[in-house]
């Protein structure tokens, strides 16, 4: 019973949530990315050795070469309702898998025996989901708008698990310890990333551009960085509202329910003592 309505209200939450950052991303980073987009091909870079020519021929065992010209390419959404459809489809996936996690330290929380109201708890929640997901990271990784030059993905998608995960247990930490060192602990693991450093590339990432190509991207570059601020911050407190506004009316009930049944056999054996 308890699981369904944790997947309802998840889904809930993640339709709404979803949809509204649909709507900011368009109005906030979408422009900026279009933007972007068209200096793209201004970019300079250095030719690799015959790779463009292996993706699109290559020969057999036969010794044919065969052109599979655009039969070879990723498919990608075409501009217009179609990537809208699919950017909204992907922020309502985002968002459950959030709202589940949301739900999870929630309920955590309370059967730790929390006092906290559910709206109260849920602000709590919210603001350490935009700590770890976004702001930790991106001090050190900032959003990048496209044609920029970053270091290798693998290794900045390490470093922003490694900044995600150690704000989670700085929140963790608070949360959890009791002892005044709590908060030397929350302050080591948050300085841990940044003791490790952020891979960035040595030459400028709009070194590809040159002119006034070079001169808007930086300043694009800047509002993405602020767009993208905004994008999560209305994700994170939509999260928090519509969240906690679901956790008190469906799952909270619930799960005060269950720990009722599971205290209620030792309340029966205690009582004729």
């Amino acid at each position: 019973m308890i699981f369904q309505r944790l997947i309802w209200a998840a889904l809930a939450v993640a339709v709404l949530v979803g949809s509204l950052q649909s709507g900011v991303q368009q109005l906030q980073a979408v422009p900026i990315i279009l933007a972007a987009e068209v200096f793209e091909s201004q970019k300079v870079d250095a030719p690799e050795p015959a790779a463009p020519a292996m993706a699109a021929a290559h020969t057999h065992s036969d010794g044919a070469a065969h052109d599979h010209g655009e039969a070879g390419k990723e498919w990608a959404p075409t501009d217009g309702v179609e990537r809208v459809f699919w950017t909204w489809v992907a922020n309502v996936l985002h968002a459950f898998s959030m709202a589940l996690l949301f739900f999870a330290v929630m309920g955590f929380s309370l059967v730790r025996g929390s006092s906290l109201r559910s709206l109260s708890l849920a602000a709590w929640a919210a603001a350490a989901g935009w700590l770890t997901f976004h702001f930790w990271p991106s001090l050190g990784l900032p959003a990048e708008i496209p044609g920029m030059d970053a270091a290798r993905l693998g290794s900045r998608q390490g470093w922003w698990a490694l900044a995600a995960g150690s704000a989670a247990l700085a929140c963790v930490s608070l949360a959890m310890l009791r002892s005044p060192l709590r908060w030397v602990a929350a302050a080591a693991w948050l300085a841990l990333p940044f003791v490790v450093g952020a891979p960035h590339i040595a030459a400028d990432p709009l070194a590809g551009f040159s002119g006034e190509a070079e001169a808007t991207l930086r300043r694009l570059g800047t509002q993405f960085i602020w767009a993208t601020t905004w994008v999560s911050l209305s994700f994170w407190v939509s999260m928090g509202l519509a969240g906690g506004l679901a956790f008190q009316r469906w799952l909270r009930p619930a799960l005060l329910a269950v720990l009722q049944r599971a205290d209620a056999p030792a309340g029966a054996v205690q009582a004729p003592q």
